[in-house]
């Protein structure tokens, strides 16, 4: 077979040799990590929390960020008062500006190596026409706004430690499956990290995308969406609620539990190690797909022509009830 096809054999022979080498490549590390600090935000919980803990227990200076006291404090419970934490609320200016100072500080002339945009928010999420403006400003000015003022006024004490910054977005941000402020939100910090990555290279400042797909986290709490879910439908104009039926509100959920607690993995180690290896690889990927899920499903999906992924998805979600209704009333009404 090989004497008769000699290109195919030279092809494969470079797609593994070219492999060896990638991987070779990825896995070789920064030499001491010991001291260097990282700044990690949204740590009361979830995957800052666990990335906080791990990179403290290999010796990183972590300076942790919490929204809440109850989440500094066990935090600090679980470590040791070596590892710093600070109060952050990243959609407040004078909040932002309080952990710049702390940090600055806290690091020196070393400057910081790396910076960990984690804190979010998923709530409100829904049907767009149930939605209002404040309903989007809740989750983008966390997710996309705070995200960006927290990087530039960062980026100072990142380029004296020629530092790694690494953005948290989602595969939400690739293939957009739910109306709100989240999807575009992520998108966003995409586009951000992208332009940001341009931007630094010349400063030796590192930008890496972490691209979880669905975990269990306190951002994913189904309780949390639900109850959201609930207050957006009761404040529904009667139109609004006719066009999509009495059923469709319970169908919705259901879908909701589904996705929670059938396609969410508990595993969130999945998605550190992807920071940890972003902080400590000598040549930190650009992006990472966190999660079986996003590595064989959502990420190749979001490479599909549009028509796939709109067909998948309405095969998944319920179709409202009350819209064909609707239009007969209004037919009749003209």
């Amino acid at each position: 077979l090989w004497a008769v096809h000699p290109a195919l054999l030279g092809t494969l022979t470079s797609v593994v040799f070219l492999f060896i080498c990638w991987t070779i490549r990825d896995n070789l590390k920064i030499r001491d990590t010991r001291g260097k600090s990282v700044f990690i935000t949204g740590c009361d919980s979830g995957f800052g929390n666990l990335l906080a803990q791990r990179l403290h227990r290999k010796g990183f200076d972590v300076i942790a960020a919490c929204l809440t006291e109850e989440g500094s404090d066990n935090l600090k419970a679980c470590t040791s008062p070596a590892l710093k934490t600070v109060l952050l609320n990243v959609t407040n200016h004078n909040s932002i500006d309080n952990a710049v100072t702390f940090v600055a500080e806290a690091t020196g002339s070393k400057g910081l190596h790396g910076l960990v945009n984690n804190a979010g928010r998923a709530t409100p999420i829904g049907p767009t026409d149930w939605l209002d403006m404040e309903d989007f400003h809740r989750v983008l000015d966390v997710n996309l706004i705070g995200l960006i003022e927290v990087t530039i006024k960062f980026l100072p004490l990142l380029k004296k430690g020629r530092g790694r910054i690494v953005n948290v977005a989602s595969v939400m941000g690739r293939l957009a499956f739910g109306g709100g402020g989240y999807c575009l939100s992520k998108c966003g910090v995409e586009s951000f990290s992208d332009s940001l990555r341009r931007d630094m290279q010349h400063f030796g400042v590192k930008v890496s995308i972490i691209e979880p797909g669905f975990f269990k986290t306190g951002v994913t709490s189904l309780e949390l969406i639900e109850k959201d879910l609930h207050r957006l439908w009761n404040r529904l104009a009667p139109e609004v609620r006719y066009a999509y039926g009495d059923k469709y509100f319970d169908k919705y959920i259901k879908v909701q539990r589904f996705s929670m607690k059938t396609l969410c993995s508990s595993d969130i180690s999945k998605v550190t190690n992807c920071m940890e290896h972003a902080l400590t690889a000598k040549y930190p990927r650009t992006r990472y797909g966190a999660g079986w899920d996003a590595k064989f499903f959502w990420l190749p999906l979001s490479y599909a022509p549009a028509i796939v992924a709109d067909v998948m998805l309405k095969m998944v979600l319920p179709r409202p009830l009350g819209f064909k209704k609707a239009a007969a009333k209004n037919q009749v009404d003209v």
